[in-house]
């Protein structure tokens, strides 16, 4: 098991200083990130990741709707081996002939990252859980649609916002979870009410242990009403204090 961090959650701070940034997140105590939109700016973190030791096992890009190609060559270069879809919107989880054109366009996107040595994910929100489709949430049915070599990274917290129990949606979706969010907080669309890993309403360790494929656990704050960097710093501590990892140290 081991830990990244979904770089996403320090978007500001990047887009003032991106090489500093990357260096603290290196100095607190993390050896993997996760992009995201990195083909704009794959170059310059290139250089920042590997001037501090770190690794990109997962990036986040929209494969839906932006050039796959240029996503999967900048992956390349980055040394990202799996490409999370990370967002689609409410409208498209709601029947499931709109679920079969989505799954249909991702299993073909994988197609095309299998050229590259690229595996290809999707990445949830609340919705995919709130809708039912055929008797079971739509992103199981989503899930039962997906060739075999698609993965899912399962945002733990907006399954639980989404009305369901990750521990359970982690335990039916079995080996196809190769990636995790795991983000803390009172379980609301109030983002800036997230809380470091530990000190909210999910329960971490729990969901962590349902994960039983689990490649990477990718800490994320959508928002924080705090310090950010003192954010990761308590969820990674939290993490490496509470569960025996590899790729992370306190």
């Amino acid at each position: 098991m081991s830990y990244s961090l979904q770089l996403y959650t320090l978007r500001n701070a990047i887009a003032e200083d991106l090489p500093g940034t990357i260096k603290k997140v290196a100095e607190i105590g993390f050896t993997q990130v996760e992009p995201y939109n990195f083909v704009a700016t794959a170059k310059e973190l290139g250089a920042a990741l590997k001037e501090n030791g770190l690794t990109a096992p997962s990036g986040h890009a929209p494969l839906l709707s932006q050039d796959q190609d240029e996503i999967f060559t900048a992956a390349k270069e980055l040394g990202i081996s799996t490409v999370i879809d990370p967002f689609l919107p409410a409208e498209h989880w709601q029947d499931a002939e709109t679920i079969q054109s989505t799954a249909a366009k991702l299993n073909a996107a994988a197609k095309k990252g299998a050229k590259y040595g690229i595996t290809v994910g999707y990445h949830n929100h609340a919705w995919e859980l709130q809708s039912s489709i055929e008797g079971r949430t739509a992103l199981e049915y989503f899930e039962s649609l997906l060739d075999p070599e698609l993965v899912l990274e399962v945002d733990t917290y907006w399954v639980a916002v989404g009305g369901q129990d990750p521990v359970d949606i982690l335990t039916k979706l079995g080996d196809r979870v190769k990636f995790i969010h795991i983000k803390d907080g009172n379980l609301t669309m109030d983002t800036k009410a997230q809380q470091p890993a530990g000190q909210g309403k999910v329960p971490v360790l729990d969901v962590i242990a349902a994960a039983k494929s689990l490649d990477v656990g990718v800490v994320e704050f959508d928002d924080y009403s705090g310090d950010i960097f003192d954010g990761i710093t308590q969820s990674l501590a939290f993490l490496n204090n509470n569960t025996a990892t590899e790729g992370a140290k306190a």
